[in-house]
């Protein structure tokens, strides 16, 4: 996946960058903006890529105009994402009961190539499609609800991270980190309002490297394994297995609780106003 995204990168770099052309004029320098939308999650709970938990999301970003095709993007993101079994369809879903929210904070770089010549304020070059492909750092702490209680699920490791659990392919599993990479990938539509404002809307995938987001991933560890605390279950034991709210308890030792062989994935969808930072360029004297 990444080696394709690179590759993709470079040979749209080489493509738009063959037919980029100064202009003289009001020469568009870069832009400053804001944005507001909605983000969503792909995971272990969500696995039918369903939109039915949109969360607000907020963005803030600077685009640095190398021509009229090619700028770079640099920005920052806060957004909350969610998921319950409860949304699913699938039996087996709906009786392991898991759920989750975690707060994103993302920050961004980011490759923004036009298919039109964009010329802010020009009506002949005021509008166009555009794609952006990119590479970021976010940070995440997924957390869950028990009894009316709130409960971050990293610290407690669901999972038998902080048991020293060893699961049926003979390693030990450890605690995962609250920061992981991300690949923004999407399309954007851009159409300059005047020569001071742009308006855009854009909607990109996040490809991360973690499994975690959704504190979800492999095999149950089973209540028992967990120690009790003055004589009652865990949190961490009650949280790896909730079935036993809906119903017959499916949580034993080694039974499947995630796919571990897909990293989890977020969406975020969002409209922006920017403020051009422009220069004027005159004519080449002939």
């Amino acid at each position: 996946m990444k080696k394709s995204i690179l590759t993709l990168f470079l040979a749209f770099a080489m493509f738009v960058g063959a037919f980029a052309q100064s202009e003289y004029g009001n020469v568009q320098q870069g832009e400053f903006g804001f944005t507001i939308g909605v983000a969503t999650y792909f995971g272990d709970l969500n696995t039918n890529v369903s939109l039915n938990a949109l969360k607000p999301a907020v963005g803030i970003f600077y685009r640095k105009q190398f021509n009229n095709y090619m700028g770079v993007r640099l920005s920052a993101h806060y957004t909350e994402v969610g998921y319950s079994d409860t949304y699913s369809k699938n039996d087996y879903q709906k009786a392991r009961n898991l759920s989750f929210n975690s707060a994103i904070t993302e920050f961004a770089i980011s490759g923004d190539f036009n298919f039109f010549k964009f010329i802010p304020g020009n009506p002949d070059y005021s509008f166009t499609p555009y794609v952006t492909i990119g590479l970021g750092v976010f940070n995440y702490n997924p957390y869950a609800y028990l009894n009316g209680d709130k409960y971050y699920l990293r610290p407690l490791g669901t999972e038998g991270q902080n048991i020293g659990y060893v699961g049926a392919d003979g390693k030990t599993r450890k605690p995962y980190g609250s920061i992981a990479m991300c690949f923004p990938l999407g399309l954007g539509l851009k159409y300059s309002i005047n020569n001071n404002l742009n308006l855009s809307v854009q909607i990109a995938e996040r490809f991360t490297t973690t499994d975690y987001l959704d504190d979800v991933s492999t095999t149950y560890v089973g209540i028992n394994n967990f120690p009790p605390l003055n004589g009652k279950p865990s949190v961490a034991g009650l949280l790896q297995d909730r079935s036993y709210e809906t119903g017959a308890t499916i949580g034993v030792e080694g039974a499947q609780r995630g796919g571990s062989k897909q990293k989890d994935q977020y969406m975020i969808a969002e409209v922006g106003l920017s403020f051009n930072i422009s220069t004027y360029k005159c004519p080449t004297a002939k």
